[in-house]
C-alpha cells in the first residue's frame, strides 16, 4: 500500500510573524509548508516546485499578492491551484477584485488559525 502524498502549501507574506502564524496553522493539518517574503519570491518558488495551496498577502514590496494571483492564473503548473488571499483590505471592492483575478478564498486580517485551517481543508477536500 502506498503512502498518501504529502500536501504542500506556499505562504507568501512580507511579515515574518504572519508567515509563522499561517505556517503553524497549516502544519496542524499535515501540510508541508514553504515561505516567500513577497510576490516576486513567491513567483520564483512556484517556478521551482509544485504546491497544492497558495496563501498570499496583498500589500507587499516588489510584487503584490494580486499581481501574483494574476500571474498564477495566467497559465502554467499552478493555474488551478487554490489561492487564499489573506489581507487587511476589508472592502467589498477589494474582495471582488481578488476573486475576479482568480482567488479561491479571501480572508481579512486579523485572521484566526482556525479560519485558515477550515479554508485550507475546504479547498483541498480534506475531512
Amino acid at each position: 500500500m502506498t503512502e498518501p502524498a504529502v500536501r504542500t502549501a506556499l505562504v507568501v507574506d512580507d511579515s515574518a510573524a504572519m508567515r509563522r502564524q499561517l505556517v503553524a496553522a497549516l502544519e496542524r493539518i499535515g501540510l508541508r509548508t514553504a515561505e516567500a517574503v513577497d510576490g516576486a519570491d513567491g513567483w520564483r518558488r512556484l517556478q521551482a516546485a509544485r504546491y497544492d495551496l497558495i496563501c498570499t498577502d496583498v500589500n507587499m514590496p516588489l510584487m503584490d499578492g494580486l499581481k501574483l494571483v494574476a500571474l498564477v492564473r495566467s497559465g502554467g503548473a499552478h493555474r488551478t491551484t487554490p489561492i487564499v488571499v489573506i489581507t487587511t483590505e476589508a472592502g467589498e471592492e477589494d474582495r471582488r477584485r481578488a476573486q475576479g483575478l482568480g482567488a479561491s478564498a479571501y480572508l481579512v486580517k486579523p485572521v484566526q488559525g482556525q479560519q485558515v485551517v477550515e479554508t485550507a481543508r475546504r479547498l483541498l477536500g480534506l475531512g
